[in-house]
């Protein structure tokens, strides 16, 4: 895609109401979200308390209306009955009364629908009597519909009641109405009463969240100000204060966790710059002497100069090792170097890597004592790993006894692992800097030179290889006795063969 498409696809409508989405996520307080979704919930819960409600009043009406009138159907139908049988009854009179006593509307209908009695409403105005012609034609659409000689059934706004019935010797019908218009006055009723309702909680909502809300997010707000302070180098900030649940507590033992491995790197940063500056200054100092003494004392004479000259290339030499080692531990810890994984032999490996040492043997008067078991394959780096090895071995040399031993062992510790393991004589290590001396800036205060040359940066570059693969690795020591550091290698078969991959 080119870089003008780019720019196109991320202009696109819809790409830029997702940015404008994400936009007020990013910009939306948590104490307006937390003011907005409880005053939408208590909103809701009312809301749906007064609909519920409404609704069940108006279905339980209902149902009480519709059993009601079926209650007293047969009743009011005998009792019309009655009435059309007594000679000079006043049907006019005994249907009102019979509406009064059920608390319904009693009609008599001739054949074609129309209203014999009660004979006031005959002369209905147009538009009521169009109304209830429709309710009539619906009537006796329902008798003519389910065969049958009586119906009960819900019409807008009433329970109707209807019955084929003989009027003054001709074929007729009974209809009678309930109405359940109390229901829907009640219904509105609740309606005014939720919205009400649904004012008021609005705003007593608005005084309660913003309480609550400050209440959740103060301690939120203090911990913002405290990693602020942080931010700023305040190494002393303790981010426990008004605690408001476990869920919080951990977030502050979680925070002031952080400030002391921030704590800890800041001083390991500041000692390493210290520290190398110093390794930086001190062989500069060197080349400058011994040049300026080569140019004023020694240019004339051969051997002066020589030693001279040689004490300036072995501390260039020192300058570039040290470079060499601050650029290695950059990049592995950085993940620019990937690790070349391979099956390679470790019993060869370490075989091969202790003839570097043999001069200290030799001209020195160390000994290495060395316990290689053979055919211990692993899976590795192994140029990497050779780092490793040497750095370990080098450690040992420079901070073994006065008696210069050195012990070297390979060997299987189980099934499935084996372990590498360098022991010196030297004055051990303190208990309480075991955690530490693979991650600072390490150098023994012994003032005797050391055979090896070092930066002090070797146990942090064996730590930052060794974690890159994943590997176990540890130090034991007693203070007078010496110390031991070990590598747990997985052990694999020759037969895996040889792979790449990236770590």
């Amino acid at each position: 895609m080119s870089r003008k498409e780019h720019r196109q696809s991320n202009t696109s409508p819809k790409a830029i109401r997702r940015q404008q989405r994400e936009f007020r996520v990013r910009h939306t307080s948590i104490f307006f979200m937390l003011w907005a979704v409880f005053t939408a919930l208590s909103l809701l819960i009312v809301a749906l308390m007064g609909i519920s409600q409404n609704a069940s009043v108006t279905r339980v009406y209902k149902q009480e209306t519709s059993s009601q009138l079926r209650a007293q159907s047969e009743q009011i139908k005998t009792d019309v009955l009655e009435v059309l049988e007594e000679e000079n009854a006043s049907i006019n009179r005994a249907i009102r009364h019979l509406s009064t006593t059920y608390d319904v509307d009693i009609f008599l209908l001739n054949g074609d629908g129309e209203i014999l009695y009660p004979q006031d409403f005959i002369g209905l105005d147009v538009g009521y009597a169009d109304n209830f012609a429709k309710k009539i034609g619906l009537f006796k659409e329902r008798l003519a519909a389910e065969h049958t000689q009586e119906v009960v059934y819900e019409g807008q706004g009433e329970y109707i009641y209807g019955t084929k019935l003989s009027v003054a010797d001709n074929d007729g019908y009974l209809y009678v109405s309930k109405s359940f218009q109390l229901a829907q006055a009640v219904s509105e009723e609740f309606g005014v009463r939720t919205l009400i309702m649904c004012i008021f909680i609005f705003v007593l909502s608005l005084a309660l969240s913003g309480v609550v809300s400050g209440w959740f997010t103060k301690p939120i707000i203090e911990m913002k100000k405290k990693a602020t302070a942080l931010a700023q180098g305040d190494f002393d900030v303790d981010f426990h204060g008004v605690d408001y649940g476990q869920e919080l507590i951990e977030l502050a033992d979680a925070l002031n966790f952080a400030r002391d491995e921030l704590s800890k790197t800041d001083a390991m940063q500041k000692e390493l710059i210290a520290n190398v500056s110093h390794d930086f200054k001190t062989p500069l100092t060197m080349i400058k002497a011994y040049a300026s003494m080569i140019i004023e004392i020694s240019g004339d004479n051969p051997e002066k100069r020589n030693k001279h000259a040689q004490v300036i290339v072995e501390e260039t030499d020192r300058l570039a090792s040290l470079v060499t080692d601050i650029l290695a531990l950059s990049k592995i810890r950085s993940g620019l170097e990937t690790l070349k994984q391979e099956v390679f032999d470790m019993s060869s490996y370490v075989q091969s890597v202790l003839p570097r040492f043999q001069y200290l043997v030799e001209e020195r008067g160390y000994v290495i004592h060395t316990k290689i078991e053979k055919g211990l394959y692993t899976r590795g780096d192994e140029l990497k790993l050779g780092q490793v090895l040497y750095n370990l071995i080098g450690n040992a040399v420079n901070y073994t006894g006065d008696n210069k031993r050195v012990f070297v062992e390979l060997s299987k510790i189980t099934d499935n692992v084996f372990r590498f393991a360098v022991t010196d004589t030297g004055k051990g290590i303190k208990e309480e800097e075991l955690s530490t001396i693979w991650d600072r800036y390490y150098r023994s205060s012994e003032t005797h030179k050391r055979p090896v040359q070092g930066t002090g940066l070797g146990l942090s570059i064996v730590k930052t290889i060794l974690e890159r693969h994943h590997f176990v690795y540890g130090v034991s020591s007693e203070v007078g006795v010496g110390s031991t550091f070990y590598v747990d290698f997985p052990l694999v078969t020759e037969e895996i063969g040889d792979t790449d991959e990236n770590a």
